[in-house]
């Protein structure tokens, strides 16, 4: 088992770009995936990052040439081994109403904020994300990753 810091959650944004490869920042974000791979690194989701993954994969705003469904489960079917997939849990449910106590959040901050939640309530100290500053105010309980 890797130790603590070792373990990274991967936002959609991320999961997104190391496996469909007509995505923009694929090499980068490839590399910097394989980089941890080499270093030992623990992968994490959720179960969020899988329904937002099915959701971006298969819009056409996302991709020129959407996915089928078919093709997204596949897909994620082919990766399963290389993700652990932490469950939402009574403990990232507590986590996420303390959070929103601590933290202003509204709207579409709640799904950023469930993924910190979630980290927490499994001890994942370490988030790679593209768009940083959503997160910014977690920095005090959270090492954020970007390219």
């Amino acid at each position: 088992m890797a130790m603590m810091g070792d373990r990274v959650f991967l936002d959609t944004n991320i999961v997104l770009r190391a496996l469909l490869s007509q995505m923009d920042l694929h090499a980068p974000v490839d590399a910097m995936v394989k980089q941890m791979t080499r270093e030992g690194k623990e992968f994490w989701i959720s179960g969020q990052v899988i329904r937002e993954f099915m959701v971006q994969a298969t819009h056409p705003r996302t991709l020129q040439v959407p996915l089928t469904i078919n093709d997204v489960v596949r897909e994620l079917e082919l990766v399963k081994p290389l993700f652990i997939v932490a469950d939402e849990t009574r403990a990232v449910r507590d986590m996420l109403v303390q959070l929103v106590k601590q933290y202003p959040t509204q709207g579409r901050q709640v799904h950023d904020t469930n993924i910190v939640a979630t980290m927490l309530a499994y001890g994942i100290e370490n988030l790679f994300k593209l768009n940083v500053s959503d997160f910014k105010r977690f920095s005090d309980k959270i090492n954020i990753i970007t390219l």
